[in-house]
C-alpha cells in the first residue's frame, strides 16, 4: 500500500515537472541539463523532468521602464535636470537571458549615459526645441547596443527639463521682455496704419473736394456761357424787330423822338447832380445835329440788317 501511494506522489511529480502552460506573450527558456535547449511558446508544453528546467521567464509585451532622474550639461555649461521613460520589448528570449545579467538594468544605465551624450551636444534653447530629435538619437543609440540583450527599443520620450532656478528667472526676463518688444511693434505698427488711413481718408476727401468744386466751376461756365448766349440771342432778335420796326412808315419819326428823349434824360440827369458842372451848347442846332447823326448810324444798321 506504501508502495503504491509512493508510486502516486512520484507520478505526480513526473507529471507536474513534465508539463508546462506558457500564458500568452510570455516566452519561457528551457534548459537541458545545464545547456540552453528550446523557448517554450505559449500554449501546452512537454518536459523531461529532472533533465529540463525552465530558467528563465519573459514577458513580451511593451514594457515602460522610468529612467531616473539626472543632471545633464549642455554645450552651455548649463545644468539641467532631466526626468524620462524609455519603451522597450524582449524579442529574442535566448539573448535576453544570456546577453546580460540584467537587461532591464542595462538599458536603464544605457538609456542615461546616451542622453547625457545627446543634451552634451546641445545648447540650452534647443534642448526645448529640439526634444524629438533628442528622443529620436537616444533611441537609436540604445537599440545599437540592445540588440545582443535580445531586447528592441521602442520609443524614448523626455518628461520633464528642469534648468536652475536662476536660468529659470532670466528665461522669464527674456520672455516677458519679448512679449514688451511685441506689444511696442504692435502699437507702433497700428499707430503708423492709423496714420495711412487718415492720411488716405485726407488725401480722398481733398481729391472728392476738388472734383466737386471742378464739377461746379464747369456747370457755373456752362452756366453762364448758356446765359450770354442767351441773352445775345434776346438782343439779336430786339435789334432785328427794331429794325423791321424802323423800316416801316414813321419808323425814322420814332427813332428821333426816341433819341431826343434819351438826350433830354441825360441832360437832366448830369443837371441834376449838383458836384456836376453843365456846359450848355451856345447853339442848340448841335442837340439836333447830334440826333440826325444818330439816325443815320440807326439807318445804315438797318439796311445791314437787311
Amino acid at each position: 500500500m506504501e508502495i503504491a501511494i509512493l508510486l502516486v506522489v512520484i507520478a505526480g511529480i513526473f507529471v507536474v515537472r513534465s508539463i508546462k502552460v506558457v500564458p500568452q506573450q510570455n516566452a519561457w527558456v528551457v534548459e537541458r541539463l545545464g545547456k540552453y535547449n528550446a523557448a517554450l511558446t505559449p500554449g501546452l508544453n512537454f518536459l523531461i523532468p529532472f533533465i529540463d528546467r525552465v530558467a528563465y521567464k519573459h514577458s513580451l509585451k511593451e514594457i515602460p521602464l522610468d529612467v531616473p532622474s539626472q543632471v545633464c550639461i549642455t554645450r552651455d555649461n548649463t545644468q539641467l535636470q532631466v526626468d524620462g521613460i524609455l519603451y522597450f520589448q524582449v524579442t529574442d528570449p535566448m539573448r535576453a537571458s544570456y546577453g546580460s545579467s540584467n537587461y532591464i538594468v542595462a538599458v536603464t544605465q544605457l538609456a542615461q549615459t546616451s542622453l547625457r551624450s545627446v543634451i552634451g551636444k546641445l545648447e540650452l534653447d534647443k534642448t526645448f526645441e529640439e526634444r524629438d530629435i533628442i528622443n529620436a538619437q537616444v533611441v537609436q543609440a540604445i537599440d545599437e547596443a540592445a540588440l545582443n540583450w535580445g531586447v528592441k527599443v521602442l520609443r524614448y520620450e523626455i518628461k520633464d527639463l528642469t534648468p536652475p532656478a536662476e536660468i529659470l528667472r532670466s528665461m522669464q526676463a527674456q520672455i516677458t521682455a519679448e512679449r514688451e518688444k511685441r506689444a511696442l511693434i504692435a502699437a507702433s505698427e497700428g499707430r503708423r496704419q492709423e496714420q495711412i488711413n487718415i492720411a488716405t481718408g485726407e488725401r480722398e476727401a481733398f481729391i472728392a473736394r476738388s472734383e466737386g468744386e471742378k464739377q461746379a466751376a464747369i456747370n457755373n461756365a456752362q452756366g453762364e456761357a448758356a446765359s450770354i448766349s442767351a441773352v445775345a440771342e434776346a438782343t439779336a432778335l430786339a435789334i432785328e424787330r427794331i429794325a423791321a420796326a424802323i423800316r416801316q412808315p414813321g419808323g425814322d419819326l420814332a427813332v428821333q423822338l426816341k433819341v431826343a428823349e434819351r438826350a433830354v434824360d441825360a441832360f437832366s440827369k448830369v443837371a441834376a447832380d449838383s458836384t456836376t458842372t453843365l456846359v450848355v451848347p451856345a447853339d442848340m442846332a448841335h442837340v439836333s445835329s447830334l440826333i440826325t447823326s444818330a439816325m443815320k448810324m440807326v439807318q445804315a444798321a438797318g439796311r445791314g440788317n437787311a
